[in-house]
């Protein structure tokens, strides 16, 4: 009878066990497939595609919910430069938000014919060329979605990458597989980080830099710190006193000015291009929600605002950028504005705790100047007026208080690769070997610091815009780690360029191009079983040319 008694425990523990276990195996998965992409940017679905177009097996490992990073995170107003070097899937993208904007049942808050077709340097609606480069954020992201649906890509959504020292498993300078914090796992052949801080190349040891490079690390002029050059309007036009009583510097300083000095010009630095919201915002009375007081809100914070609309200026609006449906693409601009500057020097190798932390700091900061501009009574008349015209779009990012899901992070890590793009090959003074895509934009930073000047005055630092005389190609070898390193990755984000030259690539249309051009690259590999390092070049281009790449003049 014992005996029995034994047999039946024995059964029932081995059955509860192996229940457990079967729980455990349903929340913590072995996922595989030839080609891992690690985020959910534009270039993760341009990728994806690419990789079914040539008939390997994929997954999106993303730690966004919503996929298209910037591209459907309120850059609608898109920086494009020279359209005609934009090719392949990326220029899929905007002949397909092209159609959207032709069917009447699309413009629900204005008729077509009333929006004003305001794009960068071409008509944003380009009948010509069946292409619209200006667009809603909601809109973007159903066509990135339409991408997948279409071509049946697996997108495992909210899966962050555990960083930690066995969270990326190596072998033979290979990525073998990764974690991700869920404990599911996964493995594959090829391995393409998408994200904009490039976690999944540092998790798996590839050299990268932060900051920004002195000028002599490449022979540069544009590169390191830019002390009272002023390439575009985000400077203070006028002496304005930094301290909390002005001119008095007993008194301390206002809060968002650095008290640190600028450093030498030219010198490098592990400082890092401005973040920002890139705001979604509507005056139409019916799709409009009033800004929102903060938590923690303190007007004091922007009495340096203030100071800059007593001495006269008046530029406020000029980056509220029409995109369809009485919307905008509202970016910074002027001395003061949306870039939270100075507030991102430790967000590329933050922990995920810290980086949240930052994102909300924007948010934080953000939102109180929108409210601080719409509600502060010491605003001048005349804008205050004008703001309370604008609220946040009601029928955008509707899952996060009509608040954008995607920080602009303008740059974070910049792998150290094969080749590194420099200022020369954005301007055409240096040849570019192997072209896997093309970039036209200005060599565009945005600034890095605020600080007080030798005669007591505040300034920013840190702003670019230098144009290229042409559209220019970038390397193969830019989106590769160096050999020794690892064998499997593909890095077209984070890929490998100086800061400066990093400002003009560092476009969405650029990195949906990098991305497909990483793809079949990848592909290419498994199929010849060699590393992308030791791939043919001129059996990549053609497969690139065939899909409509652009890349070279």
């Amino acid at each position: 009878m014992h005996f029995l008694k034994k047999i039946t425990l024995s059964l029932f523990l081995l059955t509860f066990l192996g229940a457990c276990s079967s729980v455990q195996n349903q929340n913590s998965d072995t996922r595989t497939a030839d080609v891992i992409i690690y985020g959910g940017t534009s270039a993760a679905v341009t990728a994806a595609v690419q990789v079914k177009k040539m008939g390997k097996s994929v997954v999106i490992v993303s730690p966004d919910k919503h996929l298209g990073g910037l591209s459907s995170g309120g850059l609608g107003f898109t920086d494009t430069g020279n359209k005609s070097v934009i090719g392949g899937l990326s220029r899929e993208f905007y002949q397909r938000l092209y159609q959207h904007y032709q069917e009447d049942k699309n413009w629900k808050w204005q008729k077509k014919e009333e929006y004003g077709n305001k794009g960068q340097g071409t008509p944003a609606m380009d009948g010509n060329n069946r292409t619209m480069w200006i667009f809603e954020p909601h809109a973007a992201e159903q066509v990135f979605e339409d991408f997948i649906k279409e071509n049946n890509i697996t997108v495992y959504r909210d899966e962050w990458l555990d960083r930690s020292a066995t969270g990326v498993e190596m072998k033979d300078g290979k990525i073998q597989s990764f974690k991700t914090l869920s404990g599911n796992t996964y493995e594959g052949k090829m391995f393409i980080d998408v994200t904009y801080e490039g976690d999944l190349m540092a998790a798996a040891g590839v050299s990268y830099h932060v900051g920004r490079e002195a000028n002599s690390v490449y022979g540069e002029k544009w590169n390191g710190v830019q002390t009272e050059v002023f390439q575009h309007g985000h400077y203070f036009k006028s002496d304005i006193s930094p301290y909390v009583v002005a001119n008095d510097p007993k008194s301390g300083l206002l809060p968002e000015v650095s008290a640190d000095p600028p450093g030498e010009y030219g010198s490098g630095d592990n400082k890092i291009q401005a973040y920002c919201f890139r705001m979604c915002m509507s005056n139409h009375p019916d799709n409009r929600v009033p800004f929102p007081k903060p938590e923690g809100y303190d007007p004091a914070r922007y009495e340096l605002l203030l100071r800059v609309f007593d001495s006269g200026w008046r530029e406020t609006f000029q980056k509220f950028d029409p995109i369809p449906n009485r919307k905008t693409d509202t970016n910074n601009h002027g001395p003061f504005s949306s870039d939270y500057i100075g507030k991102n020097y430790d967000y590329p190798d933050a922990t995920y705790e810290r980086r949240r932390e930052i994102i909300k700091e924007h948010e934080l900061y953000q939102k109180g100047l929108l409210y601080f501009m719409q509600n502060d009574p010491r605003m001048p008349a005349d804008v205050k007026q004008d703001m309370q015209q604008w609220g946040l779009a009601k029928d955008e990012f509707t899952d996060n208080g009509n608040w954008p899901h995607q920080l602009y992070i303008r740059e974070a890590r910049r792998m150290l690769g094969e080749d590194v793009m420099t200022e020369q090959h954005t301007l055409g003074e240096k040849p570019v070997t192997n072209p896997i895509g093309m970039g036209s934009y200005s060599l565009d930073a945005h600034n890095a610091q605020r600080y007080v000047k030798a005669n007591g005055f505040v300034q920013n630092e840190g702003d670019i815009g230098v144009h290229p005389k042409q559209p220019y190609s970038i390397s193969y070898g830019s989106i590769l780690p160096k050999e020794a390193e690892c064998k499997n990755l593909l890095v077209p984000v984070a890929m490998s360029s100086s800061h400066i030259a990093f400002g003009s690539i560092r476009m969405e249309p650029v990195f949906m191009i990098l991305g497909q051009s990483a793809a079949a690259a990848a592909v290419l590999s498994i199929d010849k079983n060699i590393s992308p390092q030791k791939l043919s070049y001129e059996l990549l281009e053609a497969e690139l040319l065939k899909e409509g790449q652009k890349l070279k003049l």
